[in-house]
C-alpha cells in the first residue's frame, strides 16, 4: 500500500502536509501556476540578440513540444539570410500533446502505447523516484514535423533516431574541431564513447498537473533521452522545487550520420523564468 494511505503517512501528513496543502492551495488560487509558481513564472515578452550558432528557446509549455532542425539552421545559415535564421533560432512553432477524453484504464493495451500515464508520486516524503502507475488514457501519437533533429518539452530531450554521449567539457569553444578529433583525442587516452538512444518513459514527460495535491501526474508515453535530458533536472521535495543544471558539451550523433555539438547555455530568461532555453550548437560537428 502506497505511502499515502498508510498509516505513517496520515502521521505525517498532519504535521507536514496538511500546512503545505494550505499553502498550496492559496498559491493556486492566485497563479495559474499552482504549487510550482515561482518556479514556472509566465515567460518574458523580449529575447536577446540572435548570433551564430545560438538558439533561444520558450521551453515552458507544460503541453507542447518544440522542435529544432539543424539541417534547416545549417542551409539558412551558409545562404546568408539572417533574418530567416533569427527566426528560426528564436520563435518556434508548438505541437502539442496529444489528449483524450476516453476513459482511464488500469493499464496500457499494448507495448510503448500512446498515451497520458497517471503516476502517483512520493511528492511529499522519499521524492519522484519512488512512484508506481495509477491508470492510463489511450491518445494518438506525438505529431511532429517532416524534418527534425530533436525535440524539448520543458527539461524533457529526444531525438530523431539519434544518439548522445556527454563530454567533460563545458566551454563549446574549447571542444575540439571535429567529432574525428574528439574522437581521436579519447583514444589517445584510452577512453570509448558510449552512445545513449532514447528511451521509452512514461513517468518523465509531466503534462497534465490537475492531481498534484494527491500525488498523482499524467505524463505523455513518448521516447526520450535520459542522457540529454540530465542538463536540466527538477527535483521534488523539496517544495518549491530544486534543479540541476549540467553545463557540459553534449554530441548528438544524428540519424543523417552527421553529428552536432550542443551545450545548454542558460535555462533561465532575463527574469528569471526556468524552461526558457539557451543552446548553443555547432553543426556540423
Amino acid at each position: 500500500m502506497d505511502e499515502c494511505l498508510s498509516e505513517r503517512w496520515q502521521r505525517r501528513k498532519k504535521k507536514f502536509l496538511l500546512p503545505l496543502l494550505c499553502i498550496a492551495t492559496v498559491i493556486m488560487a492566485s497563479s495559474c501556476e499552482g504549487i510550482l509558481n515561482g518556479i514556472y513564472d509566465e515567460p518574458a515578452e523580449s529575447a536577446p540578440q540572435s548570433m551564430a550558432g545560438r538558439i533561444y528557446m520558450d521551453a515552458t509549455s507544460w503541453t507542447d513540444w518544440y522542435y529544432i532542425d539543424f539541417d534547416s539552421l545549417l542551409m539558412l545559415s551558409e545562404g546568408g539570410d539572417t533574418a530567416a535564421l533569427y527566426r528560426m533560432q528564436t520563435k518556434f512553432q508548438a505541437y502539442p500533446i496529444p489528449d483524450s477524453t476516453t476513459t482511464e484504464r488500469p493499464k496500457a493495451d499494448s507495448l510503448h502505447a500512446p498515451g497520458i500515464y497517471t503516476y502517483w508520486f512520493d511528492v511529499f516524503d522519499k521524492g519522484l523516484e519512488v512512484n508506481e502507475m495509477r491508470s492510463y488514457r489511450p491518445t494518438a501519437s506525438q505529431a511532429e514535423p517532416p524534418s527534425w533533429s530533436i525535440a524539448i518539452h520543458r527539461d524533457n530531450v529526444r531525438t530523431n533516431g539519434g544518439a548522445v554521449i556527454e563530454t567533460d567539457c563545458s566551454d563549446l569553444s574549447l571542444m575540439p574541431a571535429s567529432f574525428k578529433a574528439y574522437a581521436d583525442s579519447l583514444s589517445r587516452l584510452g577512453r570509448q564513447t558510449e552512445w545513449v538512444s532514447d528511451e521509452w518513459s512514461e513517468n518523465a514527460v509531466w503534462t497534465d498537473r490537475s492531481q498534484l495535491l494527491s500525488c498523482l501526474v499524467g505524463s505523455q508515453g513518448i521516447s526520450v533521452n535520459p542522457l540529454l535530458s540530465s542538463w536540466l533536472s527538477f527535483h521534488l521535495p523539496p517544495i518549491p522545487p530544486s534543479s540541476t543544471y549540467n553545463g557540459h558539451v553534449f554530441i548528438i550523433r544524428l540519424r543523417n550520420g552527421r553529428y552536432v555539438a550542443l551545450r545548454l547555455a542558460n535555462y533561465m530568461n532575463d527574469a528569471g523564468t526556468k524552461c526558457w532555453m539557451t543552446i548553443d550548437y555547432k553543426y556540423p560537428y
